[in-house]
């Protein structure tokens, strides 16, 4: 792509207002930025739409936005499902709410009903809305756990699930076709009401949400009993997660709910971290602070969106926090809900365990122990949502429990993505339930690895940003699908992944096979000893992904063969 013809573009045309033209005019002697923000349009990746907001067609404005939608618009149309409608729902980031009124009006000049929220609200109540109001696509206005200067948008289909191969493909090729800004339609708030196709939903849709989750409570009394005592720090990085959390803990029983003040309210500069990641261990110090105050046993944080938890729990032997991983989190989840649905005899015979391909093997361990088929899947919760989707159509199997390692789980198929609300709840759950046996979170953690081993994972980022980094990110990802390693520091490769090109190699035999999963820039490397790595590019952000794991005899033994295996891997990569 000409990024200077297109910058030029931009400057001169009248599809383009003042303010776009105004900012671009002021980088006119920065090429470097010029070709940053010009050098290739916004793609949908595993999370859909997201970049840096800004004039360019490398940005999150108004014409991308709208370009996205109108393409969106014509896809549904063609399928013939518009009279269903279309949720959407925003975040608290810079835009959300001007995008998400945008979204929804383009629908609706294109003869689509559009459901608007009438304030912010969690990804996973957008995926549930668009399963319980039987619409055909839902969106979200969100960039999720990324730094302030990111927005982004997500596209649901008709299950709740975030739109999979092929047809995010098609729903891009219908964007792309689209060659004037000029072919986006509009209307007016005002008449998209007059012609009943902007509906605004409200608080009715929180109730029937919050209804769906404490069904899903499997130990209501002693969350009862227990609630009167156990003592919870919340915050939700200034996102959308308070809308919901406080109230459904409050509700079932929990009277000490402790919301960090300075965080409460939704801010889309947020103030009080660098980065609204639950994820990084420095977006709790505000948490973690409050907690020692009021002598917390459990501090959770959601994520801007809310589908995603990060937790500390206190140990109570050495009054430390003590932090947890994605996986830790979801499969001490998985762990109780699973344990207590075979103890009432609940656990379906033909339920299944799903992760994806980056996430702990502690996991395959846990579906052995209850008789539950593991299945894996490519990073990115939609995929997880795939098989939800097959699985209810053929009505082989039953949903049981889902997560990936980046923070999120879903504990019932009553959503299609990721639920960092129900985690709060089922997390709480949890912590009340271990407290009527005497135990805390923490000490159910250790439990967990003395019963199954001691499981390790962790993850790398490599920062490429720019065209000149996507170029090398590309490079780094060809040089290792093309030079064939039969070890990683002292571990011997036992199979080679490469999802890529649909092959999984023995390296002893040579023998290969099809990996069974659709086509995806993915290294997967099975070591000995029950060890792992796998390397992808990032579909969200410039960067590539290294992920590790091991298995250990004991916590330090675990932390020392994970640093070890890590980095072994960095040696190969760089």
């Amino acid at each position: 792509m000409d990024y200077l013809k297109e910058y030029k573009k931009w400057c001169e045309s009248p599809e383009f207002d003042d303010e776009t033209k105004k900012e671009l005019l002021e980088i006119k002697d920065n090429e470097k930025e010029i070709e940053d923000r010009f050098y290739q349009e916004l793609e949908f990746g595993t999370a859909g739409l997201r970049g840096v907001i800004g004039a360019g067609i490398n940005r999150m404005n108004k014409y991308t936005v709208g370009k996205a939608t109108q393409g969106l618009a014509n896809y549904i149309v063609e399928q013939g499902v518009q009279d269903k409608g279309v949720v959407i729902s925003y975040d608290s980031r810079k835009m959300s709410k001007e995008f998400s009124l945008q979204t929804a009006l383009i629908l609706c000049a294109n003869g689509i009903k559009a459901y608007l929220f009438e304030n912010l609200r969690p990804v996973p109540e957008l995926s549930f809305a668009v399963r319980e109001l039987g619409c055909t696509a839902g969106v979200m206005i969100t960039a999720s756990h990324n730094p302030p200067k990111y927005n982004g948008y997500k596209v649901y289909w008709d299950d709740g699930a975030q739109i999979v191969s092929p047809m995010d493909k098609d729903i891009i090729s219908k964007v792309r076709s689209i060659e004037s800004f000029t072919e986006i339609k509009e209307i007016s708030e005002k008449e998209a009401k007059e012609k009943g196709l902007l509906t605004i939903i409200g608080t009715e849709m929180d109730d029937k949400y919050i209804n769906v989750l404490k069904n899903s409570i499997l130990n209501p009394e002693i969350v009862k009993k227990n609630g009167k005592d156990l003592k919870i720090v919340y915050t939700p990085l200034h996102g959308t997660g308070n809308t919901v959390a406080e109230r459904i803990l409050r509700e079932i029983g929990f009277e000490n709910v402790y919301v960090v003040p300075e965080q409460e309210k939704p801010d889309g500069n947020f103030p009080t971290v660098d980065y609204p990641n639950p994820e990084d261990p420095k977006a709790f110090k505000l948490a973690l602070e409050l907690a020692k105050k009021v002598d917390a046993d459990v501090v959770l944080a959601t994520d801007p969106d809310a589908d995603r938890l990060g937790i500390f729990a206190k140990d109570v032997k050495t009054g430390n926090y003590e932090t947890y991983t994605g996986n830790m989190s979801a499969l001490l989840i998985a762990e109780y809900r699973i344990s207590q649905m075979k103890e009432k005899g609940i656990l379906p015979s033909n339920g299944m365990l799903i992760k994806t391909i980056v996430s702990s093997n502690l996991a395959d361990a846990i579906a052995k122990e209850y008789n539950l088929e593991l299945i894996e899947v490519l990073t990115g919760f939609k995929n997880i949502g795939k098989v939800m989707r097959t699985a209810e159509e053929k009505g082989d199997k039953t949903y049981v429990f889902g997560f990936e390692e980046s923070y999120g789980c879903l504990i019932g198929d009553y959503a299609r993505d990721k639920d960092g609300i129900a985690a709060v709840m089922a997390l709480c759950e949890a912590a009340a339930y271990y407290k009527e046996q005497g135990i805390t979170l923490w000490d159910q953690m250790q439990n967990i690895y003395k019963k199954y081993g001691y499981y390790k994972e962790a993850q790398v980022s490599i920062v490429k940003e720019g065209s000149e980094g996507a170029q090398i990110i590309k490079d780094m990802m060809t040089n290792m699908r093309n030079t064939p390693v039969k070890q990683i520091g002292k571990y011997k490769v036992l199979t080679f992944k490469d999802v890529q090109k649909d092959i999984v190699k023995n390296m002893q035999t040579g023998e290969e096979k099809s990996t069974g999963l659709p086509t995806s820039n993915v290294l997967y490397y099975e070591l000995e000893d029950d060890n792992w790595c796998c390397v992808r590019p990032s579909g969200t952000e410039p960067k590539i992904k290294l992920y590790m794991g091991v298995k250990g005899t004991s916590n330090e033994d675990a932390k020392n063969k994970l640093e070890y295996l890590k980095n072994a891997m960095l040696d190969i990569v760089k």
